[in-house]
């Protein structure tokens, strides 16, 4: 079977799909592996590297993605700046893994599906203890969590922790992080490190230990009725449980210095939780970190991908913060795909197994056969 690993072409982007150790472990189980040249180069992988693991380079993604059986790619295929998209590339029947989005990539999904591919899409991955490993979300939410504490710290006009100086005191800053997540407990986890004073909520309150285990203080409502969808998602709020929710926030916000929001729904589509009310009635000098923003936006207020002032409170609402730190986020990235493709390899047989009765591979296909076979996906291009 032949991997190809095509350079991402998003502007944004700075991850590979694979990294050269893990060409290495996938050549090994007897898989041919071909890289587009220059494709590691933003991860600080050289195409040297991929060589010594035994890649093979291609220059040009049409040579590489028309003689692949399996397509690894971070990102969902899209136009190319020629013109031609990234799915017509691709040989009719191939197979592609990638952190497809398949809900936001609507017009994506119906290319693959007509070309047709099968395609798996590593942000629908059961959240399964066996699943764990190949679970991107969580591997790159991680990288979001701690980078979005540092952007706060570096905006915010204040220490976060305390000091004892000559000078005086200066007490720690206060950071309340929304939503406890993966992104959301290395937030907490980070910012508790550079010294500040940390609170946390999330709409599942079995997660207060978490929380607290990081070394936050949980603040939380009693909610009318259950917010957790499983697999450590949440789901949307009752009309109640929203005002109380409002309330909690708005109360809150007045009182700290930083807010860090991280909350999606299912993993993919940020609510509106910070009105302009909130953001108005927050400190001057306070900083908000939107790490909903891939997602739609956690904040009323919050310029996707860009950061604004408003009445003396800084928002910022970065995209694709994973790709900030590509080295890393390429090689927690590869692990996983490494694990998933590891996982249904079969080593007698050189193939890879559709064993469609299998939890995690059900999950995760996007398309198969020229129809989409994604339940919430369908869902979406029905209406």
């Amino acid at each position: 079977m032949k991997i190809a690993v095509p350079r991402e072409i998003r502007a944004d982007e700075t991850r590979v799909a694979l990294d050269p150790e893990s060409c290495k472990k996938l050549i090994a189980l007897g898989l041919e592996v071909a890289v587009e040249a220059g494709a590691g180069a933003a991860a600080c992988f050289s195409d040297q590297a991929y060589q010594d693991a035994g890649a093979t380079l291609v220059p040009d993604a049409p040579t590489l993605l028309g003689g692949a059986d399996f397509v690894l790619k971070v990102n969902a295929p899209q136009a190319r700046p020629d013109g031609a998209h990234e799915v017509d590339l691709i040989r009719p029947g191939a197979l592609l893994l990638a952190s497809l989005f398949p809900t936001r990539n609507l017009e994506a999904v119906k290319r693959m599906a007509e070309r047709p591919l099968t395609t798996f899409s590593t942000d629908c991955i059961p959240r399964t203890t066996r699943a764990q490993t190949m679970d991107t979300l969580s591997s790159q939410a991680n990288l979001v969590g701690y980078k979005g504490v540092l952007l706060g710290a570096m905006e915010l006009p204040k220490y976060f922790p305390m000091f004892i100086t000559a000078a005086g005191t200066t007490l720690p800053a206060k950071v309340f992080v929304i939503g406890a997540g993966v992104a959301g407990l290395q937030a907490i986890a980070t910012a508790k490190r550079l010294g500040a004073s940390v609170t946390a909520t999330d709409v599942r309150p079995e997660v207060k230990e978490q929380i607290e285990s990081v070394g936050g203080k949980y603040v939380g409502i009693d909610l009318k009725q259950g917010a957790s969808a499983g697999g450590g998602y949440a789901t949307e709020l009752s009309a109640e449980d929203k005002a109380l929710q409002a309330k909690l926030l708005a109360d809150h916000c007045a009182q700290v210095d930083v807010v860090i929001t991280t909350a999606l729904i299912g993993g993919v589509f940020a609510p509106k939780l910070l009105d302009d009310a909130i953001v108005k009635s927050m400190k001057p000098g306070s900083v908000i970190v939107d790490l909903g923003a891939d997602g739609g936006g956690n904040c009323t207020l919050s310029k996707l991908g860009g950061t604004v002032a408003v009445g003396g409170v800084t928002i910022l609402a970065p995209l694709n913060l994973p790709a900030t730190m590509a080295t890393h986020a390429s090689m927690l990235f590869s692990r996983n795909l490494l694990n998933f493709m590891t996982a249904f390899w079969d080593k007698e047989t050189r193939r890879f197994k559709l064993d469609w009765d299998d939890d995690i591979l059900k999950g995760c296909a996007v398309t198969h056969e020229g129809q989409v076979v994604h339940g919430p996906t369908l869902k979406a291009l029905q209406g």
